[in-house]
């Protein structure tokens, strides 16, 4: 069985957790850690978890709404943490008291009863990772942030039985905010986020009969709507609207199964 759960998702802060088992054993991952450790412990109640649940820490870049306590949280319980070796460069930290764990490129790796494998992506951070997990028979994709598709991003999503794709930002919305011009193009380049229509087309590129739900994650607070992300998404695979989950930035999204 596999489920996964977002405990928040925007710019003030993310983190996902992804559950495996077989029976006998349980296996948690935590996908970044976007908040403070006390958030975090908060969010992690929220979802019926303790820190002490945690088997791992996978931080995808280190943009502060993605390593947030990370390091605070690896040293305190003993966690394993994965990340790039430029992730860790860029975080700039001692390893002292820190299990640092270096993940690469398509190098699969695992934790107890899943299976990881990180990909590169576009995005304007030192080398940034999403990745892929399963627990054998099923498959969890996981993009938030990337500013446009590559090839190597799609052949890595093929085949999930759930997606959870960032839908940053809508660009009329993005074009009419109070951005200062140099963060509206950090925004809309090719190595920043994806906007609703990029997200649906990498939608229309991975789609097939199996795949059982969609996610929209990392929604910008200023320049997107829950029923803009929606509509996207739902238009790429021919669905409803209401079929396509959000992760919301302060109550991010309960439990989703992945039979």
């Amino acid at each position: 069985m596999m489920r996964v759960c977002s405990l928040g998702s925007g710019s003030s802060g993310n983190a996902t957790v992804v559950e495996a088992g077989s029976g006998t054993t349980r296996t948690r991952l935590l996908i970044d850690c976007g908040f403070s450790l006390r958030e975090l412990q908060a969010r992690l109640a929220r979802a019926g978890l303790a820190t002490e649940d945690l088997d791992a820490v996978f931080v995808t870049h280190e943009h502060s709404d993605h390593v947030g306590c990370a390091l605070a949280l690896a040293r305190r319980f003993g966690i394993a943490l994965w990340t790039s070796r430029g992730t860790w460069r860029a975080i700039g930290t001692e390893a002292d008291g820190v299990v640092a764990c270096f993940a690469r490129d398509s190098q699969m790796f695992e934790v107890g009863d899943l299976s990881i494998t990180p990909y590169t992506v576009p995005h304007d951070a030192r080398e940034p990772l999403q990745l892929t997990c399963s627990d054998g028979a099923r498959k969890l994709g996981v993009l938030t942030d990337a500013g446009s598709a590559t090839t190597h991003l799609l052949d890595h999503l093929q085949g999930c039985d759930v997606l959870l794709l960032e839908c940053n930002h809508d660009p009329e919305l993005l074009a009419a905010s109070s951005y200062p011009p140099a963060l509206k193009a950090r925004v809309a380049s090719a190595h920043g986020h994806l906007s609703n229509e990029a997200a649906a087309q990498i939608l229309d590129r991975c789609h097939h009969p199996r795949l059982q739900r969609v996610v929209a994650a990392h929604l910008s607070e200023r320049n997107n709507r829950p029923e803009l992300a929606r509509a996207a998404l739902a238009g790429a695979i021919g669905c409803d609207a209401a079929q396509i989950a959000v992760a919301d930035r302060s109550e991010g999204l309960g439990w989703l199964p992945i039979a």
